[in-house]
């Protein structure tokens, strides 16, 4: 028996240690020996009994409460059903604020000539503290835009303080112009109004047959410049300026401005030579196909008794 006595100790003291962790709580040596909540059983009026008995009440009320606040979120967030809500109407643009508290809101409308001057007009626009917004109607000409109400309407959209327009390119050889075209650039001047413009002629590749003469002597003397004369490096189509030539093109624009033109804008040379502006509409050719369709409709109902 005296062999086994040594092990019988150490089994004896191993049994009392784990007895009393085990009772009476946790104890970290390295490693961590749980309490088996054996006292709380025994004994529940125990510290211990308390505690977990809080713990457990918490415990098991969590889960609950987590999953019905989960669920709870979702009811209180339905699907938004379209039917209940009327549509709203096409919503007004929102025009930021300029940049400085002496920056313009400048609009810059016409042909397919903007693919290049707008970026250089963005430029000027950003390091002056102005907002620029432009529109770009491809192959448009004075007779489409003159047709419709769509200068006034684009005012009226982005209110600009300045106008600029680029006009005429695809009316440089149209014959007897000057009486055709007439009323269609007068139109277009009346829906300006009040707005301060400068409309900026074609760049002429080839002499015209009216068109700088016909919106030259109905503009606004200092509202019209004359790009007709000038030099200009082209692209693959002969008749658009190259973007550099563009920037040129803009430079001189602005130089122009000061001593010609009765308004006032702040146009100090940009640090880089192009920018984006605020925002770039775009109407494709095929639009003004909807506008003679209506036209056409229109002249068939007049002449109906």
């Amino acid at each position: 028996m005296k062999k086994y006595l040594g092990l019988w100790s150490i089994l004896t003291i191993s049994f009392v240690i784990f007895f009393c962790v085990s009772a009476f709580g946790d104890v970290d040596v390295d490693f961590t020996l749980r309490s088996s909540g054996m006292m709380s059983s025994l004994m529940p009026d125990s510290p211990e009994s308390e505690s977990l008995g809080d713990n457990d009440d918490a415990g098991d009320a969590a889960s609950p409460s987590e999953n019905e606040g989960s669920a709870q979120g979702e009811a209180e967030a339905p699907e938004a059903d379209p039917g209940e809500a009327p549509l709203p109407e096409e919503a007004p643009v929102e025009i930021p604020s300029p940049a400085s508290p002496d920056g313009k809101v400048i609009l810059f409308i016409g042909d397919s000539m903007l693919e290049g001057l707008s970026p250089r007009l963005a430029a000027y626009a950003k390091e002056n503290g102005h907002s620029l917004y432009s529109v770009i109607w491809y192959s448009s000409t004075s007779e489409i835009w003159g047709e419709t109400t769509k200068v006034r309407e684009f005012i009226n959209k982005y209110r600009p303080d300045f106008l600029f327009i680029c006009l005429g390119a695809n009316e440089l050889f149209v014959r007897d112009i000057e009486n055709r075209r007439d009323k269609y650039v007068k139109n277009m001047i009346s829906q300006i109004g009040s707005t301060p413009y400068l409309w900026i002629g074609p760049p002429n590749w080839k002499p015209d047959t009216g068109i700088n003469r016909l919106i030259a002597k109905n503009t606004k003397e200092g509202c019209y410049f004359k790009s007709d004369g000038m030099h200009f490096d082209r692209a693959k189509d002969g008749a658009h300026p190259t973007r550099s030539s563009a920037v040129i093109w803009m430079d001189s624009i602005v130089r122009w401005m000061p001593a010609h033109s009765p308004y006032s804008l702040k146009l100090d040379k940009p640090s880089v030579n192009t920018a984006k502006a605020n925002r770039v509409e775009v109407i494709q050719p095929g639009h003004w196909r909807d506008v003679v369709k209506k036209r056409q409709e229109k002249a068939k109902n007049d002449k109906k008794p």
